[in-house]
């Protein structure tokens, strides 16, 4: 699964071949959830707050950016990296 963005030692990635609502997949600590565009979270639990709370502010600052990368993974086009939350 190709990794679109790494910050304070969350992983961020996104499937090629997933379904459903458009969604990215955030690992940290080795928890995983799966989060709407919006930062919402969908599946899953991450019990760190602070992380919660970066994933979702990093969500709503790049929202194009996961919506336009979730066309290219519907399409089978290559992801493109995503800044990091500063």
């Amino acid at each position: 699964m190709p990794v679109i963005s790494t910050f304070y030692g969350i992983v961020v990635r996104m499937y090629y071949r997933d379904h459903g609502v458009p969604h990215f997949h955030a690992e940290y600590q080795g928890q995983r959830a799966v989060f709407t565009t919006s930062g919402e979270i969908l599946v899953g639990t991450l019990r760190y707050h602070t992380a919660l709370r970066l994933i979702g502010e990093w969500a709503i600052a790049h929202r194009s950016q996961l919506e336009d990368n979730w066309v290219r993974a519907c399409s089978g086009e290559p992801l493109e990296r995503i800044e990091p939350l500063e």
